[in-house]
């Protein structure tokens, strides 16, 4: 039987060829020397997220136990501002998104051997209307997606290195995670791993 996933939600398999996939690895490598990978934690418990990570864009998101989940115009361990927004990450934004302004901040989520991320919703933006675009490169990964509440049936497709999701409409608002990274079978990222790159507007138009 077909899965049925939200309105509103897309997926542009291979996207980036390898070449492209390449220099955003590139791009990566060179934003985490201004600002670097670090450990974020979960509000009030303290628990570190299985993923580390960094931004790119004015603003980046970040978390840690007493302050919680925000927006930040620099990295939490540096006190620096984060790098520029990749012009192949602007150009894929103004590609599929359908959205007026350019994205405010890009996560920069790495997933190493045995990371994951729960079903959340992403709701720590003042325009929940803006769509979430997101980028996969090396390993492949087992994407979910739900509904608006937590729980019930999830929909779930594997990302290969290149797609891309975009979340709007019905999507933006429902319940999404990964359920499983399949480390070590793709050679792009170095020491291993995923990265997801994923752009978000805050603020509203």
């Amino acid at each position: 039987m077909a899965q049925s996933f939200p309105p509103g939600f897309a997926h542009y398999p291979l996207y980036f060829d390898p070449a492209q996939q390449a220099l955003l690895i590139e791009a990566v490598k060179a934003g985490v020397k201004q600002a670097p990978f670090y450990q974020p934690t979960m509000p009030r418990t303290g628990t570190p997220l299985s993923v580390v990570m960094s931004n790119f864009g004015p603003l980046g998101w970040v978390t840690d136990k007493d302050d919680g989940y925000r927006y930040e115009v620099t990295h939490p361990k540096t006190g620096a501002p984060w790098p520029d927004l990749p012009k192949l990450l602007r150009d894929l934004w103004e590609d599929v998104s359908d959205w007026p302004d350019l994205p405010e901040a890009c996560l920069i989520n790495w997933y190493r051997d045995g990371a994951k991320m729960g079903l959340h919703v992403d709701q720590d933006e003042l325009d929940l209307n803006a769509p979430v675009v997101s980028v996969s490169l090396g390993d492949p990964a087992l994407f979910k997606i739900g509904g608006e509440k937590r729980g019930g049936t999830t929909a779930g497709v594997k990302l290969f290195s290149g797609d891309v999701v975009v979340l709007a409409g019905s999507a933006r608002r429902c319940y999404h995670g990964v359920s499983r990274v399949f480390y070590g079978e793709s050679a792009l990222v170095p020491k291993g791993g995923r990265i997801n790159l994923t752009m978000r507007r805050v603020h509203p138009s």
